[in-house]
């Protein structure tokens, strides 16, 4: 079987790569308006990018109607972000924000989800999320660049909170306390607790 990318309908694009480019992260994205309404979206275009500076990338798409996502126009207006990362214990609440609700309407108020105070940026935290990144926006780029059906957040990281049940004795991370969610295609998700060990080849 062979897919022809350059002769596609976007809708159908987006199936075959949201089914066939998996399990991929989820960003819980929460930012804050000019006029500070809190938001919360979800996002799974995601991806941490580089580690010097500590950058992570969310990919948000333009609405049907071409207007721009709350995310995006309050990250523009503000320069401050924070990202979430989903455990399964937060994935119903993860879900529920990802609803169509008007501007001005905040998804922590209407979805029942607990806000956290943030230390280095005014966007707020959701409350027992895993591993919340505090970041400051570094670029957005439209894509592409003639006519954007995206932009491209790049957030550089300023501080993590990482609830310490997570960890191992040893101060580490332990997937199976982690337990994160992850984005399959359609409806489907996966857990990260089903893993194995390989060492990489001196």
């Amino acid at each position: 079987m062979q897919l022809d990318f350059t002769q596609m309908a976007p809708l159908d694009a987006y199936r075959w790569l949201a089914s066939t480019v998996t399990p991929r992260p989820i960003a819980w994205v929460s930012t804050l308006s000019r006029d500070g309404v809190s938001n919360l979206a979800p996002f799974s275009f995601f991806q941490v990018i580089s580690d010097d500076p500590a950058t992570l990338m969310v990919n948000i798409s333009t609405r049907d109607d071409g207007q721009l996502k709350d995310t995006l126009r309050n990250v523009q207006d503000t320069g401050e972000l924070v990202i979430q990362l989903v455990s399964f214990e937060q994935a119903e609440s993860m879900n529920a924000s990802a609803a169509w609700l008007p501007h001005g309407v905040s998804e922590f108020e209407q979805c029942g989800i607990a806000i956290e105070p943030s230390q280095r940026v005014r966007a707020p935290r959701v409350q027992g999320a895993p591993v919340a990144f505090e970041c400051r926006l570094a670029e957005v780029q439209p894509y592409p660049r003639a006519k954007p059906t995206c932009h491209l957040v790049f957030a550089e990281v300023l501080l993590a909170h990482v609830d310490e049940r997570v960890l191992t004795e040893a101060g580490r991370i332990d997937p199976q306390r982690l337990d994160l969610v992850g984005r399959l295609g359609g409806s489907a998700y996966t857990r990260t607790r089903d893993t194995f060990t390989m060492v990489r080849p001196s």
